[in-house]
Formats: structure tokens, C-alpha cells, sequence
């Protein structure tokens, strides 16, 4: 029997209507992600290359032949996961003393806030990429 109740629309979240996306909630959320992704990425590579260490001479040349090319730079993949550990370290770097900055009670003003937060960002993208001009330049 089909029901003769009228069709409502179920309420929205009111968080949906009142919060609108900005460089603080960016930042928060790139803290977690940068925050997650070194442990696991790095755990990882760190257990894999201990392992390889471990394991003698030929997994060890293995475990370097996957990132890096013949001469022994850096290849695709190489560069593409130090690159991308490098940034989620300085952008979790930068996020972690704008926290510790909140958490000292400055920084609550509007204006002050995004600007802290959009800074965090400029900061980990200049940073790696200084950090990585230096070591691409200074090796020629």
C-alpha cells in the first residue's frame, strides 16, 4: 500500500549554508592529508629500504634502480615522491607553527587568519622549490 504521507525535502546541514570554503579549512585539511601521507609514504619506503638493506647487495641496487637512472640521478618516479615528501613537509612544517601560533592565542583575526594561511601555502611551495633548485643546480 503506498503511502498518502506528502513528500517533504529532509533539512539540509546548516554547517552547508553558513560556512563557506577558505584558506583556513584548505590548510586544516592539507595539515591532515601532508600529516598522513609522510607517515604512510614514508614508512613505507623507510621499511622497503630497510629491507633491501638488510637483504644484501642485489635487492639494495633493486630497491635504488626503482627511482633513480643509470648515472644515478634522480628518475620519474624518484623525483616525483621526493618532490612531492619534500612539499607535504614543508607545508606540514608551515601549518604546524601556524597552529602552534593559534594555539598562543594570535592570529584570530579575520584578516590575520588568512593571512597565516594562505602563507603556510606560498611558504611550502617556495620552499621546495628553493630546496630543489639548490640540490638540481649545485650537482652541475
Amino acid at each position: 500500500m503506498a503511502s498518502t504521507a506528502p513528500k517533504h525535502a529532509r533539512p539540509l546541514s546548516p554547517h552547508l549554508s553558513v560556512y563557506k570554503w577558505g584558506p583556513a579549512m584548505t590548510v586544516s585539511i592539507l595539515h591532515r592529508i601532508t600529516g598522513s601521507g609522510m607517515a604512510t609514504v614514508g614508512t613505507v619506503l623507510m621499511i622497503w629500504w630497510l629491507a633491501a638493506l638488510a637483504s644484501g647487495p642485489a635487492a639494495y641496487a633493486a630497491f635504488v634502480g626503482c627511482f633513480t637512472v643509470e648515472g644515478g640521478g634522480l628518475n620519474i618516479l624518484g623525483r616525483v615522491l621526493l618532490i612531492g615528501l619534500t612539499l607535504s613537509f614543508f607545508q606540514h612544517l608551515a601549518s604546524g607553527v601556524r597552529h602552534f601560533v593559534l594555539d598562543a592565542g594570535a592570529g584570530y583575526e579575520l584578516k590575520a587568519n588568512r593571512t597565516g594561511a594562505v602563507m603556510t601555502m606560498v611558504f611550502s611551495v617556495a620552499a621546495t622549490v628553493a630546496l630543489w633548485a639548490y640540490l638540481l643546480v649545485g650537482k652541475n
